[in-house]
Parts: C-alpha cells; structure tokens; sequence
C-alpha cells in the first residue's frame, strides 16, 4: 500500500476508544508483514497497544494513538485532501510514522520502533500501561504524533478534569419555598467561576475553562434535589495553584471531585524546525520513561474531532520526510539533549482519572 492508500485502510476500519482491537490487529499484522518484531500489549480484554522493533532496544520511537473520537467517518478522497474520522487524529500519523520509519530502515537505520496506543482520547490507559514496558529504559526519544500542523510543539498546555455536584431538596415546583433547588445553587456557583482570572504564563499562555456538562433534576414540576457540571482546565501553571483558585470560587457551596490532572509540558524542539506551544494535551505526560518527548505531527488540531475532518495530501508526504529528517538527526546527536523536558511533574492523576471523559 502506498501511503495514502494505507491511510485510508485505517480510516476505515473504526477504532472509537474502547474498540481499537480491529485496527491493532490489522496495524500488528501490516509492521510483521514489514519484518518488524511486533508485541500487542494486552491493556484489557480486547484492548492492546502496539509496539514494533526494527532492533533489540531502539533508541527512538516514533508514537501516536490508534482510537478515534465517535462517530465513525468512512474515508474519502479528492485531489487535495483525505477525509474521515482520525484521517489527521491520528492514523494518518500513524501512516506517515510507519513511512518514516520504513525510509530510515532503507537507509541503514534499524535503531527505531514503533509504539500506537489505545485510549489517548479518553484516560490514555494505553500510554500509562506502556510507560512500565521493559523497552521504555533504552528509549532516548520518544517522537509523539498529533496534528500540530508540522510544527515542532515547544510545550503543550495541562488539563485539570473535575466534578462539581451541588445538592438540594426535593419539593413539588408550585410551592418552591417547601425546597432548594441543586441547580439554582450550581448556576450560582458557576457564575463565579466564570468571572475568575486564571493564570497567565509568559511561555504557555492564557489558562481556560470550559464548563463541558451540565445536569440535574428530573421532571420541569419538581425542585431538583441534585446538580452537577463538569469542567475541563487547559493549566499554564501548576494544577495546585489552579485548584486552589477554584476551591477559593467554590466556598464549599458545591463538592468537587477531581477527575483527572496532567501538568503543562515544555518539550524539546531542536533549532531549525518551526515550532509553538499547543493548547490541547497527549500521552506525553503519561510516557516519562521513554526518555525525551517531542510532538509533532501533519494536519490541524481545528479539524480533528469534526465532520469535515481532512488531511493534505501535500502535508502527509512532506511528514515522512519531516519525521525521517527529525529521527535522523536525533539520533546523530552522540549525547542527550540538555534541554529542560517538563515545565512541571509530568503527571499527576487522582482514582478516577481513568473513567473515560475525553481530556485531549
């Protein structure tokens, strides 16, 4: 298969988080049939990251994610782009990636392999199980694909999941003074937060807050006894100083439970490579054993998770070369780089983080 030809096979066969098992399957079955020593790593039934060897103990790997957000989107193609659910999140990375890899092996380099994961948009079960592999102590670069318009990412912002739930008493609606509404108290408390100044970093940039989910209640004619809303935050800062802000804005009027938490990343971008810090987050923080990350990767973060998700033609030939010149160069280098990898602990994650609400 060529390399469109290749992208397209992936479209097509869905991999919403939950259901990668076909499309690892098929990516575990392409890399053996390239010669490459292949291991599904079981992360639950069904559900098994994929890891490729070129050598015994690969310098570098190359990674991104084999799930797609729902709903499945069938490929299609016209002189200028493909199109279709993970053409640029991320399976034609994983194209582009295994092309990469492939151009590097005709060219005499072995020292690289291959790491697709499942659940990265979800909980990146799939990376955290991964950061315990035995192959993770010989990786000195970890080169991470996300659409980040062929620019290296300088740093990629952190997020901070949470929970508020407020309670009340129930009462039927035509005598409200008999009970307490949950959802006038939650509207109360998000105002609030809505007119809090988050943190500004010179280097990250403007801390955000999306209120995702709003419910409460179960009939118009009864005062709801209970409320709640989740909230995702893009961190320029440390997640303690975030919360701390929140809990300010809270005043105990709502209990908060935190969801998951991934700290903002400064990754290493070798001069001579465009690059700029990105707001959305990836497996990185969750993959600190595989030595330095960097992020790159063909297409634009504003056309994933859309229906009119595309990629350039153009883009997806120039990212093997991108990649394969990047790879190259990394594993010239005859010592680590000496550039700070994290702004912050990479990762910190509370029991819940892994209940699956998207956190890319």
């Amino acid at each position: 298969m060529n390399l469109y030809a290749l992208t397209r096979r992936l479209i097509d066969i869905p991999s919403p988080s939950g259901d990668e098992w076909e499309a690892a399957r098929f990516l575990a079955a392409h890399l053996e049939s390239l010669n490459y020593k292949v291991e599904l790593q079981e992360i639950a039934p069904r559900r098994s990251n994929v890891i490729a060897t070129a050598s015994v103990a690969p310098r570098l790997f190359f990674s991104t994610h084999v799930d797609t957000v729902p709903p499945f989107i069938a490929s299609g193609e016209d002189d200028m782009h493909i199109y279709g659910r993970g053409s640029c999140d991320a399976k034609g990375i994983i194209a582009a990636q295994i092309f990469a890899a492939e151009r590097l092996r005709a060219e005499g380099s072995n020292d690289i392999g291959l790491l697709f994961t499942v659940d990265e948009e979800l909980g990146s079960l799939g990376a955290r199980a991964a950061n315990s592999h035995a192959l993770a102590a010989s990786c000195a670069y970890l080169i991470n694909g996300e659409p980040t318009e062929s620019k290296l990412a300088a740093g990629s912002k952190g997020s901070l999941r949470l929970r508020l739930t407020t309670r009340g008493r129930a009462a039927h609606s035509a005598y409200p003074e008999h009970g307490d509404s949950a959802i006038e108290h939650l509207l109360d408390v998000l105002a609030d937060i809505r007119q809090l100044a988050w943190p500004v970093d010179d280097f990250f940039g403007q801390t955000t807050c999306n209120i995702g989910t709003v419910s409460g209640g179960t009939r118009p004619n009864i005062i709801p006894a209970e409320a709640s809303a989740e909230l995702q935050i893009r961190l320029v800062t440390e997640s303690e100083r975030v919360k701390a802000e929140l809990e300010r804005a809270v005043a105990g009027r709502a209990e908060i439970e935190y969801l998951s938490v991934a700290e903002p990343v400064r990754l290493h971008a070798p001069e001579g490579f465009a690059s700029e810090v990105v707001r959305f987050t990836t497996d990185i923080p969750y993959l600190p054993n595989w030595g330095t990350p960097l992020l790159l990767g063909p297409g634009s973060i504003l056309d994933a998770h859309t229906s009119h998700e595309r990629i350039r033609k153009d883009e997806l030939n120039e990212a093997v070369e991108l990649y394969a010149r990047l790879a190259a160069r990394l594993l010239a280098c005859d010592s680590q780089p000496g550039d700070t990898i994290s702004a912050h602990d990479s990762t910190t994650e509370t029991n819940s983080a892994t209940e699956g609400v998207p956190v890319k």
